[in-house]
């Protein structure tokens, strides 16, 4: 005896088959095959609940808490000539310590970019003794600061996967938390078709800003 499979009979309950093959599956209903009545009833059930779904809207806070906890492969990646390229204006790990202090503990990371018109301002908080952390941003047009900057969609990236996702509110502010790994960039889109893209570094909670630093500095100057 012919049996038939879930997907050809989620298209003769939705009445997508007509004709012959119609004919034929619902013959073979009449006929008593328990299996395929079970296929059948599964997805007459299955086509009667997920149009009723579309009456319960899901916040959209809920949707970016969903991709956050499960990456999604990304298939619009900007071009590189809407890129724009971004300078460090400031960097926390630079400025030089109190006079008198031999080293600092300094737990979060503060940063100032610059790229065309916008000026995005970061701070990575690492929790202790985790891997995890937290980035707090706002984006601001600094040559128009009337300019809104909201609703702006904000990405984490580790290659192809996004990491963790949200909008900027009115203020341009931000705030994501995120496991730290390696080639993290954040990922900024404007409203004229550009992006903005700032690559995260990783931090070590646990010990002192100094030995951060030198770390840091140890692994440019062997770049270099």
């Amino acid at each position: 005896m012919k049996h038939y499979g879930i997907d050809q009979w989620a298209d003769f309950t939705r009445g997508l088959l007509a004709g012959e093959q119609g004919t034929q599956m619902q013959g073979h209903l009449q006929s008593g095959c328990q299996k395929c009545r079970h296929l059948s009833d599964f997805t007459t059930m299955l086509a009667a609940t997920c149009p009723a779904l579309d009456t319960h809207p899901v916040p959209e806070s809920t949707v970016r808490l969903a991709r956050a906890i499960f990456p999604v492969r990304v298939h619009d990646r900007p071009k590189g000539g809407n890129r724009l390229p971004i300078e460090l204006i400031f960097d926390s790990f630079l400025v030089p310590s109190a006079v008198g202090l031999r080293a600092t503990w300094q737990l979060g990371w503060q940063g100032l970019y610059r790229a065309g018109d916008c000026s995005v301002d970061l701070r990575i908080e690492p929790e202790l003794n985790s891997s995890r952390a937290a980035v707090v941003g706002q984006i601001t047009n600094h040559m128009a600061p009337e300019v809104e900057m909201g609703n702006l969609p904000v990405r984490l990236r580790s290659g192809k996967q996004v990491v963790a996702e949200t909008l900027s509110n009115r203020f341009g502010e931000f705030q994501m938390e995120y496991d730290q790994q390696s080639q993290l960039k954040l990922c900024i889109d404007l409203r004229d078709s550009k992006s903005i893209q700032v690559p995260l570094r990783k931090f070590i909670s646990d010990q002192p800003a100094d030995q951060n630093r030198v770390s840091s500095h140890k692994r440019t100057a062997e770049k270099q």
